[in-house]
């Protein structure tokens, strides 16, 4: 019945605005900037980008279909429950409206009332970091298909405490980088375990391999903003510590390379609260944390906050047969519930840091339930095992995890009206600077599309060499280009399957990327 709802909504929808032409530069182009040029764009995670008109025509049909099943935009907490900072939703309203562009044929409109396409900051979602920690060494992560959770240790040099309001994590592979987790230790425990490890870092699948001093200091996913705390909000590092960054590396089937910065921000003013991240476990259920083959199962998990709180973010976490999350707060009288999160339909691939738009004051003596749902059915087309086997507790991604965690600080009157907003997108658009980005698809077999920027107008040459250092074949040739993007895509179905290298030069400037023709 909701999915005729939902149709005969759209098909009204469609119709009333078939009354009128929907066009780019009126319509389509500011909903494609607001919700997809972010991650659509060159350097970034989303595999095409979605920054012209010619780009965004180019795959409407695509775009139509994952947008009316609600596919993309990948936001996976349900509206209204919970109010989110960055929540990114599409209206009913919007998915048919870019239906009704495509049904009628995809008219440009008057480009000159067309936004242009924002260029977001390079370096910094948020501004000129005070301390940047980057991995000594670019990590290598073999293609051989598999995850790799590796932990790298790095140090603050910090010779007193430091009140920070901002920790952002800027991964350098996109194309395996699939989360971050960052803790803060005093001791020298990791050395240690980095020493048994002949890799640069230490393989840990989950944790960090024993309790360092703050087990989850921050956390990124693609696509999310750090947060930027308000005046007296933050957190602490302190002197001689380490950070230890968990990259999480997704498989693949090539050879990649990884060199992953930690931006940090320091408090103007002196923090009056600091906040803190614990997590709700196995150890708060109250059955085993079994999962039984060919069921879907459910667990209840609950816990008392230690005192009045300001709830900042959520974050579920489970793995691969991981179903659904529900997680709200109960008064002790039960008359009042506040919800905390719910997502329908969990998708591993998908899961965040989910910061509030405002922050949520949760009493102390209210109960938190967590009801996270897991499949092991058959029916799971992302069940690793088929047929279903047992499954448990485990760090690795075919293994599963119950986890929530929280992040608070200590309640104070007024705290709901402190909003957790992050700058307006305008205040994030720079000129961009002269870089080379990644190519795609990657790898080939018949064409890949690249991009640049440039700082100033430039005669550039762009050339495709063999890993050997010979010019294969010269794709720019003093070409001039005005300041800004550009991009250019080549044909290389002729060549010898291998990885190439394509070359942006000119003057003093050089800059490669490698592409694999299969």
């Amino acid at each position: 019945m909701k999915r005729i709802a939902f149709l005969l909504t759209m098909i009204g929808l469609a119709t009333q605005m078939n009354a009128q032409t929907v066009t780019w530069a009126d319509d389509i182009a500011p909903m494609v900037f607001d919700h997809c040029t972010k991650c659509h764009r060159p350097g970034e995670i989303g595999p095409m980008p979605f920054t012209t008109y010619d780009e965004v025509a180019g795959y409407a049909s695509i775009i139509e279909y994952v947008t009316s099943i609600k596919y993309m935009p990948p936001w996976s907490p349900e509206p209204g429950y919970g109010n989110f900072r960055d929540e990114n939703v599409l209206t009913d309203e919007q998915i048919a409206l870019f239906a009704t562009w495509v049904d009628e044929g995809m008219p440009t409109g008057n480009l000159d009332n067309a936004p242009d396409a924002p260029v977001f900051a390079e370096g910094s979602q948020i501004g000129t970091p005070d301390l940047i920690l980057t991995m000594e060494e670019a990590y290598l992560h073999e293609g051989d298909m598999t995850d790799q959770y590796q932990v790298f240790v790095l140090e603050t040099g910090l010779e007193e405490d430091q009140d920070v309001r901002a920790i952002e994590v800027r991964q350098d592979n996109n194309l395996i980088c699939h989360h971050a987790i960052i803790g803060q230790d005093t001791t020298d425990y990791a050395y240690e375990l980095d020493a048994e490890d002949p890799d640069y870092g230490y393989e840990n699948f989950g944790g960090f391999g024993f309790e360092p001093l703050q087990p989850f200091l921050n956390a990124w996913v693609p696509g999310s903003n750090p947060i930027d705390y308000p005046p007296t909000i933050g957190s602490r590092l302190f002197a001689n510590s380490k950070l230890l960054l968990q990259m999480h590396y997704g498989p693949t089937s090539v050879d990649e390379y990884d060199q992953t910065s930690i931006n940090i921000f320091f408090s103007e003013e002196p923090i009056e609260r600091y906040a803190m991240t614990f997590p709700m476990t196995p150890q708060d259920l109250d059955e085993s944390f079994v999962i039984p083959p060919n069921e879907i199962s459910s667990f209840h998990g609950t816990i008392e906050m230690p005192t009045d709180v300001s709830l900042i973010g959520i974050a579920p976490h489970s793995h691969l047969l991981g179903k659904s999350w529900e997680v709200y707060a109960v008064s002790p009288d039960e008359t009042d519930t506040i919800p905390l999160i719910n997502i329908p339909e969990w998708e591993f691939n998908w899961q965040g840091f989910y910061a509030y738009e405002n922050l949520v004051y949760i009493p102390g003596d209210y109960v938190v339930h967590a009801i996270g749902e897991y499949d092991n059915t058959s029916n799971n087309p992302y069940n690793p095992n088929d047929p279903p086997e047992w499954s448990w507790w485990g760090e690795d991604t075919e293994d599963e995890m119950y986890l929530v965690y929280f992040t608070v600080i200590p309640y104070q009157e007024g705290d709901e009206d402190i909003s957790l907003s992050g700058p307006d997108a305008t205040d994030l658009f720079v000129y961009p600077g002269t870089q080379l980005f990644p190519s795609y698809p990657n790898p080939t077999n018949s064409e890949f599309t690249f991009g640049f920027s440039l700082e100033e107008s430039q005669k550039v040459n762009v050339d495709l060499i063999s890993s050997e250092g010979k010019v294969i074949e010269t794709i720019l040739s003093n070409a001039n280009y005005a300041p800004g993007r550009h991009q250019s895509t080549i044909n290389v179905s002729g060549l010898t399957a291998g990885t190439y290298y394509y070359v942006l030069w000119f003057d003093d400037f050089r800059q490669s990327r490698p592409i694999i023709i299969r």
